[in-house]
């Protein structure tokens, strides 16, 4: 932990696209928060779907993540409370997928998150997420160059390894360049279908390869986490007796177990 005022930095990464990124971090950010932790989600994608998801119109953003990386805003006056108790939003607006081009020219670039994360004044954050684009851009290095953790989110698909791969690679060069303390917090596997056998063997494949990093819960294919961003809720507000807000509660007991066996 590298922030005062902020608890762990959990960056939630894969190369690879609809893998269950943005889900993952509004839920398990508003399940965190329904545990009562106090919880920050940081919007990091220009797609904002994060920000959409939690019912806010990206149009509608005046200042968020991109304020906030080119030093126009402060982080503790960028956030806004979502109608999650306790879980609170910094928006992707329209400007973020400019961040990327205005960055490259600009001094310690890669580190603009940090910067805002360290000079944070506010009141303090038990966790810290941050949905990452699907891609290693200029923004997914910000991300894992702030961050403490990355939390992998793996779809049970033929080609999930490949982007792991390119992703492990990813992490261990900024652990390098950028930030010596970057760990892997652990793997969760999405889209998971028990009854269908290639979903089964990749799952058997990617414990046997990360071990104990694989975390026991696993989140199913489920239709309510399909619908609730359409209602700009996490799946919880949506329907809490679902398969998919009952595997994320779930997860997010194991990501506090977890931080408690490691302690």
């Amino acid at each position: 932990m590298k922030h005062q005022g902020m608890g762990p930095v959990t960056a939630i990464a894969n190369q690879k696209g609809g893998v269950g990124k943005t889900t993952t971090s509004i839920n398990l950010a508003a399940s965190l928060a329904a545990l009562d932790h106090r919880v920050l989600l940081i919007d990091l994608d220009p797609q904002g779907n994060t920000t959409s998801g939690l019912g806010t119109d990206q149009s509608n953003v005046t200042t968020g993540t991109y304020d906030v990386l080119m030093g126009d805003a402060v982080l503790s006056e960028s956030i806004i409370q979502t109608e999650c108790e306790r879980l609170w939003l910094l928006p992707a607006s329209m400007d973020l997928a400019g961040a990327e081009i205005e960055l490259v020219n600009e001094m310690a670039r890669e580190s603009r998150l940090n910067e805002a994360f360290s000079s944070y004044q506010g009141e303090p954050f038990d966790y810290v997420f941050i949905d990452c684009p699907p891609a290693l851009s200029l923004l997914t290095v910000n991300a894992l160059t702030a961050a403490d953790e990355v939390m992998v989110t793996l779809q049970t698909e033929f080609y999930a390894m490949e982007g792991l791969t390119q992703l492990l690679d990813s992490i261990r060069r900024v652990r390098q360049a950028l930030n010596k303390a970057l760990s892997i917090e652990g793997v969760l596997l999405t889209m998971v279908d028990r009854r269908n056998k290639l979903s089964m063997l990749v799952e058997q494949d990617v414990r046997e390869y990360f071990g104990s990093q694989v975390y026991n819960e696993v989140i199913p294919r489920n239709v309510r986490l399909s619908e609730a961003p359409s209602y700009g809720v996490p799946v919880m507000y949506h329907d809490v007796r679902s398969k998919g807000a009952q595997a994320y509660l779930s997860v997010a007991r194991e990501f506090i177990h977890r931080r408690k066996v490691v302690t």
